[in-house]
């Protein structure tokens, strides 16, 4: 469409001409017939693209990946037991993360935010190795660790309470880190035991194999693949150059570490059996 210019002599006749200035603004058919309902869409609409991107945006700033896997693991478990014992139970997760988080800062070593996996725990990522087998024991540790005193914590709380719902999550937080004390790796037990001796990983690697032919639970089965394929990297390059330093580990290092160790798994059995609520007949 084109518009010729303007002259007073194409005003019609009795009329005084107006200046194009004063004339009103060109609207569309389509904008001038558009009903409320489509003008409500296309603002709902574009306010929401604007939304989007500010939640993209905060979502960086605020670590989305944590912040959306902790939320799906809350839904998750939600699902099946409730969203009380769901929230519970991603906290007490995360509390266990967070135990590896801190003592990697303490150690020097930049790692990720906890990222959470539904129904199979979670992870933090490294950005580079430690230094030693001895420092990477106790990063495995520091997990259970504050896991444990998180489940303990729990249980007081339970008894105060007389919650079973609080004693059912503490049940299971200590059974989380038990399970987790398991000599293999990538579980956090294979991690301790790597500062005593590499062997160690095959008793695990059996013992995980017993509870997943008891059980026959698909997630156990995954466990296990992870394990066989870690195990099988790890001890192809036991002849490497670098290897016999790296779990070159002082005897008293060694008796700290399995003292810890043995300590956490008395720790976690006596406060699953003081957890323990049977069942109604």
């Amino acid at each position: 469409m084109s518009y010729e210019p303007w002259e007073p002599r194409d005003a019609p006749t009795g009329l005084a001409p107006v200046p194009p200035e004063q004339q009103p603004e060109f609207r569309s058919p389509i904008q001038d017939h558009r009903g409320p309902l489509r003008r409500l869409g296309g603002g709902i609409l574009g306010g929401g693209l604007l939304a989007l991107k500010l939640v993209g945006q905060l979502a960086i700033l605020l670590k989305f990946k944590f912040l959306f896997t902790f939320a799906i693991t809350v839904g998750a478990y939600a699902l099946f037991w409730g969203w009380w014992f769901g929230l519970g139970f991603a906290v007490l997760l995360l509390v266990h993360e967070l135990g590896h988080v801190l003592w990697l800062k303490r150690e020097g070593i930049t790692s990720s935010m906890p990222v959470f996996v539904p129904f199979m725990g979670a992870f933090v990522a490294m950005k580079e190795m430690p230094k030693n087998a001895y420092v990477e024991a106790k990063v495995g540790l520091a997990g259970p660790v504050l896991g444990t005193a998180g489940a303990l914590v729990v249980l007081i709380w339970a008894e105060e309470a007389n919650s079973d719902l609080l004693r059912a999550l503490a049940y299971i937080g200590f059974l989380l880190n038990l399970f987790n004390m398991i000599p293999i790796v990538p579980l956090d037990g294979g991690r301790a035991v790597s500062a005593l001796h590499p062997a160690f990983w095959f008793a695990g690697l059996f013992a995980l194999a017993l509870l997943f032919f008891k059980y026959e639970s698909p997630i156990l089965l995954i466990v296990l693949l992870f394990a066989c394929f870690e195990l099988y990297r790890r001890w192809n390059r036991r002849h490497l150059p670098g290897f016999n330093e790296y779990h070159a580990v002082t005897i008293p290092q060694r008796i700290g570490i399995a003292a810890v160790y043995l300590g956490l798994v008395v720790v976690l059995v006596a406060g699953m059996h003081a957890a323990y609520v049977p069942r109604p007949s």
